[in-house]
């Protein structure tokens, strides 16, 4: 299964055409198996200002799977941000919480952030090949 980032939903819905985006469609052109995390939702969401956006918007995203983090996932995201952090890398702790569930459900990312690029070389998150 893909776990979909915010970087690539936000394309996606302001119409923006980029490799991630076009990537996006075909997998749902496809009806590949693809999902988020709550914490997406929550970043998509927090953007839109109009209500009838938003309403349409949360009801899309609904129609895929949605991955609720757990404890173990918030755990394993402070591990991974101490390793990035060691490294002298500096990344979101969000971004790490959703590699850490990335990892824990054994899902392959698409996304449009570099921050992912440097927790993929540090840990076993793997990356969707563009």
């Amino acid at each position: 299964m893909i776990l979909v980032d915010t970087s690539v939903w936000i394309d996606f819905f302001n119409g923006y055409s980029s490799r991630e985006e076009q990537t996006l469609k075909q997998l749902i052109q496809d009806e590949e198996d693809i999902c988020l995390s709550a914490i997406h939702i929550m970043e998509i969401l927090q953007g839109i200002k109009q209500k009838k956006d938003f309403i349409r918007t949360e009801r899309h995203l609904k129609n895929f799977p949605i991955l609720v983090p757990e404890l173990d996932d918030y755990v394993l995201s402070t591990l991974i941000f101490n390793i990035c952090q060691r490294k002298g890398l500096t990344v979101k702790l969000a971004d790490c919480l959703i590699a850490a569930i990335a990892i824990e459900n054994n899902l392959i990312l698409l996304h449009k952030d570099k921050d992912f690029e440097q927790i993929s070389a540090s840990t076993e998150l793997q990356i969707f090949p563009l």
